[in-house]
């Protein structure tokens, strides 16, 4: 009888091991995301991801992870290998297609800023983080969006080279930067010109990437401060910073650098001494510098710039 008993305890005792062992399996096949939506309970490696954001995207890309959802809109050309109808349609950046995503079963969906609006109705279709950028700390949200996706995907240690690599050329970058005067970020579209300054969309020109702001006290807003030539020529930048929406779209209009030639424009410090810069309309514009790929090669770019200033 009594090893009877004992048999039956080193029983009981096997079935609690294997019992506590599939537990922690299955806590492992998943993580607790906390995200600009909330937390959320993320499956590791996902097979089935559907994105609805060209920031995410560069970053995954980056990280060596493909997906098969991606945005309708045709990818900018850093994302080329996307241009290709084996991937699902999904909808816009800002309208996502739900019957699509229905079809899709995916395993989890990312959003982005554009589509941070249709949170809570995505989520009725899988899985859903949210990794808009935090205006007031974008290195910070790149660093933590690059760590999360590593995280998820398996790919930590790809994810601390870039976030690593990011954050040394940043401090290199403010370095320079110290030394060059002020600067002011303009965005022409349709003609017309808006300015932008600390704590924007484009801030990070002042923010992240240390250059002086030629004006303190600018409009904080989604589209910026309407501003003229005039304008400009009495703020006086040391530089100019200068972004074409109307590239970044694909849409037609007066070209950014043909506004700039004229006579207000180089009767500025800027234009006197040949310091106007035209930004990258898709990094700046279209991805917002919020992936990886795009803000190091953002911050490589004015390292040359300023380097070749001094």
């Amino acid at each position: 009888m009594s090893l009877s008993l004992s048999r039956m305890g080193q029983a009981l005792s096997g079935l609690c091991l294997v019992a506590l062992c599939l537990a922690q399996a299955a806590h492992a096949d998943t993580l607790d995301i906390k995200h600009s939506s909330g937390t959320t309970s993320v499956p590791v490696n996902p097979q089935r991801v559907v994105v609805l954001d060209w920031s995410v995207l560069d970053t995954l890309s980056a990280l060596d992870v493909e997906v098969a959802g991606i945005p309708t809109s045709n990818p900018p050309e850093l994302l080329k290998q996307y241009r290709s109808d084996r991937f699902i349609k999904a909808g816009t950046l800002f309208e996502p297609d739900f019957e699509a995503l229905k079809n899709a079963k995916p395993d989890l969906i990312i959003l982005g800023r554009r589509s941070q609006a249709q949170y809570e109705e995505v989520s009725k279709f899988g899985t859903t983080i949210d990794l808009t950028p935090d205006l007031t700390d974008l290195l910070g949200s790149v660093v933590r969006n690059t760590e999360t996706l590593g995280r998820i995907f398996s790919r930590e240690q790809q994810a601390k080279a870039l976030t690593d690599k990011l954050e040394a050329s940043v401090q290199d970058l403010k370095t320079l930067s110290a030394e060059q005067g002020t600067g002011l970020v303009v965005l022409t579209t349709g003609g017309r010109m808006s300015a932008f300054g600390v704590g924007t969309r484009f801030g990070m020109l002042h923010d992240v990437f240390g250059v002086k702001p030629a004006v303190e006290n600018l409009q904080v807003g989604r589209h910026g401060q309407s501003v003229s030539f005039e304008y400009l020529l009495e703020a006086n930048p040391d530089w100019l910073f200068v972004m074409d929406r109307d590239a970044a779209i694909g849409r037609e209009g007066v070209a950014a650098r043909e506004m700039m030639d004229n006579e207000l424009i180089e009767a500025t410090t800027a234009g006197r001494r040949d310091q106007i810069v035209f930004l990258d309309p898709v990094s700046w514009y279209l991805l917002d510098n919020s992936g990886i790929t795009v803000m190091q090669d953002s911050v490589d770019k004015l390292i040359q710039v300023f380097s070749a200033a001094q």
